[in-house]
């Protein structure tokens, strides 16, 4: 059992939503983010999405992308990556973490030893946006080989054709995108979600989280009410953007995943 699926365990057993946030590694600077990182298990957060910075990162609005750029320019890369997790494991051992990111990277570095430096680090699942399930041969099976949960994401236009393929090979959960577009570039609403996920869920055992558009506690609230529970990135990732302190960007977490929490 991951540590994904024994947080997932534990969240069942006592009636509780998942909340799930996303920070970019390295953003504003190495000592910063995993300061941030560190504190995000007292916060209230239950996995944490870890963001590997990419200079083409296409899936991501304007926020995230900056994130990215600051990361890059800060001097991050795939190995402070591995050693922001590794120095994060030295004091918790137990939150499950998801590196997100692109595939770029990962392939530089050859997929075998990735895989195996990813699982040393204490990495427990791997959302990569760019490689679709056609290509699931070249890491997501092999990552799953590793003992990685390797993580799908559904869409709005993911029809019933397409469903099966994209859970055919995903494990851990599976990540539900709010909108069509890009990261936060508008609200979700639980109207519009709540039959999507109860579709998702009616084609797999996995719990279903959403993301994309959840930037209040009221909405993490709402949407973690009709699905296994919620993430937010972006409305983070401004917060931190805007030079607030480690402790108020907690406190701007801990409200996200009270909301979560008590829906």
């Amino acid at each position: 059992m991951s540590r994904i699926d024994a947080k997932f365990a534990e969240l069942n057993a006592a009636g509780k939503k998942a909340f799930v946030s996303y920070v970019m590694a390295g953003d504003p600077d190495y000592d910063t983010s995993l300061e941030v990182v560190r504190g995000l298990p007292s916060a209230g957060v239950d996995i944490i999405e870890l963001g590997l910075p990419f200079t083409d990162p296409m899936a991501d609005g304007p926020t995230i992308q900056l994130a990215g750029q600051r990361a890059l320019d800060a001097g991050m890369t795939l190995d402070r990556t591995l050693q922001m997790v590794r120095d994060f494991r030295a004091g918790d051992d137990t939150t499950p973490i998801v590196l997100m990111g692109y595939y770029n990277p990962i392939y530089s570095r050859g997929v075998d030893r990735f895989l195996a430096d990813a699982r040393d680090a204490g990495i427990d699942g791997l959302i990569v946006v760019d490689l679709p399930p056609e290509e699931d041969a070249e890491l997501c099976i092999p990552a799953q080989a590793a003992g990685l949960n390797f993580i799908r994401l559904a869409t709005p236009t993911t029809d019933d054709k397409r469903l099966p393929t994209v859970l055919q090979n995903t494990s851990g959960f599976v990540y539900y995108v709010s909108i069509t577009g890009i990261t936060g570039a508008a609200a979700a609403q639980s109207g519009d979600v709540g039959p999507e996920v109860a579709r998702i869920k009616a084609a797999t055992d996995l719990p279903v989280i959403v993301g994309f558009g959840i930037r209040t506690p009221d909405t993490a609230r709402d949407i973690a009410s009709v699905a296994d529970g919620a993430v937010v990135g972006s409305a983070i990732v401004s917060e931190i953007a805007s030079g607030k302190s480690t402790s108020d960007v907690l406190a701007f977490v801990k409200s996200l995943a009270d909301g979560a929490h008590s829906a």
